[in-house]
């Protein structure tokens, strides 16, 4: 039996129970009626201000040895600063106990409420971020991004500590403690693998170098395979990718009974976050970092690279390549194709839609497809002195063109299958070799079939789309040969929609909404990026995902050791789909033409040049509202040009001065290449 002293030692630990911190609340006025800094507080605890700001805001909490330390600390405090409406230290919110209670305190005019700010507190009670639905598999969000002294931070404020100090650790913890990931896109998907972002003093501390050197090229850039963390990584049986560690690395075990395994990391020191597609993220503090790539991830995806592998990437995880089915007679599940989907085999196209090094292209004499964006400046002979009198060129940017063009766009399913003299159908996609020679346009307009906006020569190839616009100018299309598809599908509407949604919104929290009217939006548009860099930053990143993921259905080859008609790794994925990429940029240009030959039409005005989803025209006034057509209702005019926050409406790209833009077109230079910053000193490669 165990004595009585036993007992009672037993009962005195549970009644001292653990220590208990103060509220939130009280915290910081502790610290503020001592005088100490956030950041001095920190430097004291060897953390970080931005973990004692979590501190005492409620949305993280000490742990040890930084929790006993603390605590020390600030019960030093509570007796030199006692709040005014009490005298008590103790926790605000902890009653009195029964043995305190004998010996009464001064009677307080007013209770304090329990977590609240006390009376001498100069900050109101801190609000915690709201949190989002959660999966409860992944309580904390999609990502963290680690720092030096072990915290990690993630969405809506979360900070954990990471104990790891070597990377097979940091993968360990990710996997079995950190509670990341991100669920399925689509039910038929995979769930997100958790991203650690590491900063530099953090890549230091796991014992990788704080800057890669020694590459030109920031895709080269790679652990040599003799670095001691590669060494660590294979001894605890973790995998990299071909692609090795870099930037973004991915570290992975087989899986087992469908359990992935898999962590992606990426160093910011190592220009992980390349500056055109998230401008000034890598700079911010973490958890503003943390709080940026998580917008990202709720909206589009969690980053898994640079903003074109991301885009490529969601493609896949809105359509899936299989599903699972019952077998109706043995009851057993298997994987079978996803209807709608590109499927989980790599497709050759047909040799005019490769490029020229692609394996099939070679031999290949018959022509190829030239569906790119437009890069056309006009005659500087066809400017009218009415033109040349104008003060202002003004260049006009249509939001997210690519975006707009993959609305509804049916696009081939299946391999392509060859016909001659076949009767051309707007709805088949395909590639279609046809003579446009002689379609005669006005030359103040770009000729919708060519990028260069000049007159076809000869007969070429041409997708769908293009021939489609033909037709609708009412011209005749007698197509002499033709790749086309059989099985077709819109398989790009749910990432048209996700990222049309993404845009939106951030647009939104930029105070750029669809309610305002044009005038409103144009003001708005002036300083959007100011209002908040972050959501400015990740604006900047959902357009360069429309852009790159286009790009990356025809990713060309890389390095100096390639060689014509050799296979190249890009051409191994079923999303490697040059013909699909084409549609789009078709659409694109026709959609583009369209709005021009339109405003043409409707008051007079042509365009001075086009670059891609850039065009410039002379006006009156430093405002795209002096020259846009509107109705006598003051509507903008139905098929041209408007101002908004949707794909494919405008905005103003920059302004200029007429006669810069004249002095450019004389030299043959595109007003629509430097409208933006004015700089025309070279060519740029037009």
């Amino acid at each position: 039996m165990p004595s009585q002293e036993e007992l009672f030692d037993a009962v005195d630990a549970l009644l001292e129970g653990e220590p208990r911190l103060p509220s939130p609340a009280e915290r910081a006025r502790l610290r503020e009626a001592a005088g100490i800094t956030q950041a001095r507080l920190a430097a004291a605890l060897k953390s970080t201000p931005q973990t004692v700001k979590n501190w005492e805001n409620g949305r993280s909490e000490p742990r040890p040895p930084r929790l006993q330390a603390y605590l020390r600390l600030l019960d030093a405090w509570a007796e030199r600063y006692p709040a005014a409406s009490e005298t008590f230290t103790g926790p605000l919110e902890e009653p009195a106990s029964p043995a305190t209670a004998a010996t009464p305190h001064p009677v307080t005019k007013a209770p304090v409420e329990a977590g609240g700010p006390s009376a001498k507190s100069r900050r109101p009670a801190s609000k915690a971020a709201p949190l989002a639905a959660v999966d409860p598999r992944f309580p904390h969000g999609p990502l963290v991004v680690l720092d030096g002294d072990g915290s990690s931070y993630g969405v809506d404020g979360i900070v954990l500590d990471c104990p790891a100090t070597t990377i097979p650790q940091l993968v360990e913890w990710t996997l079995k403690e950190s509670g990341l990931g991100t669920p399925r896109l689509n039910r038929n998907g995979k769930d997100s693998d958790p991203l650690v972002v590491l900063t530099a003093a953090a890549a230091v501390r796991l014992g990788l170098p704080e800057r890669l050197e020694g590459h030109e090229q920031r895709r080269s850039l790679r652990l040599s395979e003799d670095h001691p963390v590669l060494k660590q990584l294979a001894k605890a049986k973790w995998k990299l990718t071909k692609r090795g560690f870099g930037p973004w690395a991915r570290v992975y075990r087989p899986a087992k009974a469908g359990q992935r395994q898999c962590v992606q990391l990426a160093v910011l020191s190592w220009d992980a976050l390349d500056t055109r597609s998230w401008p000034g993220v890598a700079g911010m503090e973490p958890a503003e970092v943390a709080r940026v790539l998580g917008t990202y991830a709720a909206r589009v995806i969690t980053p898994r690279g640079s903003t074109a592998t991301s885009g490529l990437e969601l493609m896949t995880a809105l359509r899936p390549p299989t599903r699972a089915v019952k077998n109706e007679t043995t009851g057993d599940w298997a994987s079978a194709y996803n209807p709608g989907s590109l499927g989980t085999e790599p497709m050759d196209p047909a040799p005019p839609e490769a490029p020229t090094e692609h394996p099939v292209a070679q031999g290949w004499t018959g022509g190829f497809l030239d569906e790119e964006a437009f890069q056309w400046v006009r005659d500087p002979q066809l400017l009218s002195d009415a033109e040349c009198l104008l003060p202002y060129a003004v260049g006009l940017d249509l939001n997210t063109a690519f975006l707009a063009a993959a609305a509804r766009l049916v696009v081939g399913l299946s391999a392509p299958d060859h016909f001659y003299a076949p009767k051309f159908n707007k709805k088949i996609p395909g590639s279609w070799l046809v003579d446009l020679s002689g379609i005669e346009l006005d030359p103040r307009l770009p000729s919708p079939f060519t990028p260069s906006g000049q007159r076809p020569t000869g007969p070429a190839w041409y997708q769908t789309h293009t021939l489609a616009y033909a037709q609708e100018l009412g011209h005749d299309v007698a197509p002499i040969e033709a790749f086309l598809r059989r099985e077709t599908g819109a398989y790009l509407d749910p990432w048209h929609d996700r990222l049309k949604t993404a845009y939106a919104d951030t647009l939104a929290d930029l105070g750029v909404t669809a309610e305002l009217d044009d005038r409103q939006f144009l003001a708005a548009m002036e300083h959007h990026k100011d209002v908040d860099p972050g959501m400015a930053a990740v604006l900047a990143a959902i357009k360069a995902t429309v852009k790159g993921g286009i790009g990356k259905l025809r990713e060309r080859p890389q390095g100096r050791r390639y060689r014509d008609g050799e296979r190249w790794p890009a051409l191994e994925r079923p999303t490697w789909r040059p013909d699909i990429r084409a549609a789009v940029i078709s659409k694109a240009r026709v959609n583009m033409h369209r709005k021009m030959a339109n405003t043409a039409k409707a008051t007079g005005q042509y365009p001075l040049g086009v670059l891609s989803d850039c065009v410039v025209y002379a006006s009156p006034g430093p405002s795209p509202l002096d020259f846009l057509p509107y109705t006598t209702s003051g509507k903008p005019l139905p098929g041209a040009f408007r101002l908004g926050t949707t794909p494919g409406l405008a905005k103003v790209e920059g302004v200029q001065e007429m006669a810069w833009a004249v002095d450019l077109m004389e030299k043959g230079l595109n007003p629509a290449r430097h409208i933006k910053g004015g700089d025309a000193v070279t060519d740029e490669g037009e």
